[in-house]
C-alpha cells in the first residue's frame, strides 16, 4: 500500500468513523472475531488492495485470506475471503471495505464485458474522467482490471480539445496549433462532422475523437484517414451497438459508462466472534 493510497483512504475511514464508532464501542477492546466476506452475483473481483488497505489502517495484524485472485471472475455466491482479528476493526472497517469492493469490483466486470463485445476486432475501450470523486486512480485500475484501457488520467496528462475549447480558440486549426507550442504531450481533438475531420486531419493532431457519428460517417472516417491518424468513437455508444462501431475499423473506442454508469455489486460480510 503506496503513501498515496493510504492518505485517500485513511479519508474514508475518517469519513465514517469521525469522532469514533460508538456501536462497535459496545464489543469489548480485546474480543477478536472472524468473518467471511461473500459474493450475491456473478461478478469480476478487483480492489483486493483497497479492502486490505482499509483493515490494516484500523488493525495492521488483521489477518487477511483471499481464496479468489483479483481479477478471477466468480459466480454468486463464492466465498472470496476470511478475515481474522480485532472484533471492533471488522466492525468499523466493514462498511468503507465493502463499499471500495463492491463499486471496484462493478466497475471492472462493466468493463469485461466491453472488452468482450469488442474482443478480435483490434479496438480498445477507453475509460474517461466521468469516475466517482475520490475514486479516479482506483476506477483507472478496475477498468484495467476489467480488460479495457485509460484514457488520459486528468487534465495535465494529455490535451483534449472539445467544442467548447474550440469556440474558445476561434477553430480547430488555431486550438491544435496553440497545443502544439505549449505541449509535447497527446493532442487530441473533438470533431462533429466529417467536414471538420478534414479541417483537423490538414493539422494533424495526435488522435481525432468522432463524436456521435453514425455507423456510416465512422466508416468515411476511416476512409478519409487512410490509417494516417488514431480515430476514437465517443458518444451514444453501449454494448448492444459497441461491435458494430468497433468493426467500421475506429483505433479506440472511449465510454463513460465504465466508471460512471455503474451498480455496486452485492457483497455480505459475515462476522463471528470468537468463544
Amino acid at each position: 500500500m503506496n503513501t498515496e493510497m493510504t492518505a485517500v483512504l485513511r479519508g474514508f475511514i475518517a469519513e465514517d468513523l469521525g469522532t469514533g464508532d460508538l456501536t462497535a464501542a459496545i464489543i469489548p477492546v480485546t474480543k477478536q472475531a472472524s468473518a467471511e466476506i461473500i459474493t450475491r452475483e456473478d461478478m469480476l473481483l478487483c480492489g483486493q488492495a483497497w479492502f486490505d488497505g482499509v483493515f490494516k489502517i484500523l488493525e495492521p495484524n488483521m489477518a487477511i485470506d483471499w481464496l479468489q485472485a483479483e481479477g478471477t471472475f466468480v459466480r454468486a455466491g463464492t466465498l472470496l475471503c476470511r478475515l481474522q482479528g480485532s472484533a471492533r476493526a471488522l466492525l468499523s472497517g466493514e462498511r468503507t471495505a465493502l463499499n471500495l469492493l463492491q463499486t471496484l469490483s462493478a466497475t471492472a466486470t462493466i468493463a469485461r464485458r466491453y472488452a468482450n463485445a469488442v474482443a478480435g476486432t483490434g479496438c480498445k475501450v477507453l475509460d474517461t474522467r466521468k469516475t466517482i470523486p475520490g475514486l479516479r486512480l482506483a476506477q483507472k485500475y478496475a477498468v484495467q482490471c476489467g480488460g479495457c484501457y485509460n484514457h488520459r488520467i486528468g487534465l495535465y496528462d494529455a490535451v483534449l480539445i472539445k467544442e467548447n475549447h474550440i469556440i474558445a480558440a476561434g477553430s480547430i486549426t488555431n486550438a491544435i496549433h496553440i497545443a502544439r507550442q505549449l505541449t509535447q504531450v497527446l493532442v487530441e481533438v473533438e470533431v462533429e462532422t466529417l467536414t471538420e475531420l478534414q479541417e483537423a486531419l490538414a493539422v494533424k493532431p495526435d488522435r481525432i475523437m468522432l463524436d456521435n457519428f453514425s455507423l456510416t460517417d465512422l466508416q468515411q472516417a476511416v476512409i478519409l484517414t487512410a490509417g494516417k491518424i488514431d480515430l476514437e468513437a465517443s458518444g451514444n455508444i453501449r454494448l448492444e451497438n459497441i461491435r458494430q462501431i468497433a468493426e467500421t475499423g475506429v483505433n479506440y473506442i472511449s465510454i463513460g459508462a465504465l466508471t460512471k454508469d455503474i451498480k455496486a455489486v452485492d457483497l455480505s460480510m459475515r462476522i463471528q466472534l470468537a468463544s
